[in-house]
């Protein structure tokens, strides 16, 4: 039989080892960096020797492609907060307090993205016309971005009261972006 002061040791032993080899594989870009002034100052310095930029080729991007570039790079912004909260929880500095803000804000982050994703689903299946539809959630505001010939008055003002039913009493913008044949 081990005793208590040998399986506490082991604990330790492996816990170290286990945060080391997360260490080693983890990016760098991970942990923080400040800037000294003489590194900024060279910064700037090379900046402005490359300030000539060439562009060798503007491809222009098509509507459809547009709303999926978006709705991408908010997944992405969105995964990359979960995954700090996630850290916040995961982390042993963590007070609860900051534990329960993290996973209210997860918990907040998915109800949002679940209610984005019902709205488009709905609105795509109420009206034909609609190519593609795109509802982000802002901190103090909704955008819907629909893909489609017109969009009316009376129609848009459904959407509206659609999304605030659905998220809340928060201000809509609705905006269309014409088909392309």
């Amino acid at each position: 039989m081990l005793k208590k002061q040998t399986v506490w040791l082991l604990t330790m032993l492996s816990l170290m080892i286990v945060l080391s080899a997360y260490y080693l594989m983890s990016d760098k870009e991970d942990f923080a960096y400040v800037e000294t002034e003489q590194e900024v100052s060279q910064e700037n310095k090379d900046n402005e020797e490359n300030s000539e930029v060439e562009i060798d080729e503007v491809t222009e991007v098509e509507n459809d492609d547009i709303l999926t570039m978006i709705r991408m790079e908010m997944d992405d912004e969105r995964s990359m907060k979960k995954d700090r909260l996630k850290e916040i929880v995961a982390s042993s500095n963590a007070t609860t307090t900051e534990i329960n803000e993290a996973l209210d804000e997860i918990d907040t982050l998915d109800s949002l993205s679940s209610k984005e994703r019902i709205l488009q689903e709905s609105l795509m299946a109420n009206n034909d016309t609609f190519e593609d539809v795109l509802v982000r959630a802002d901190n103090d505001k909704v955008h819907v971005d629909i893909i489609a010939d017109n969009i009316e008055k009376e129609e848009a003002a459904k959407i509206m009261r659609e999304v605030q039913d659905e998220i809340g009493s928060i201000p809509v913008d609705v905006k269309y972006r014409g088909k392309t044949d």
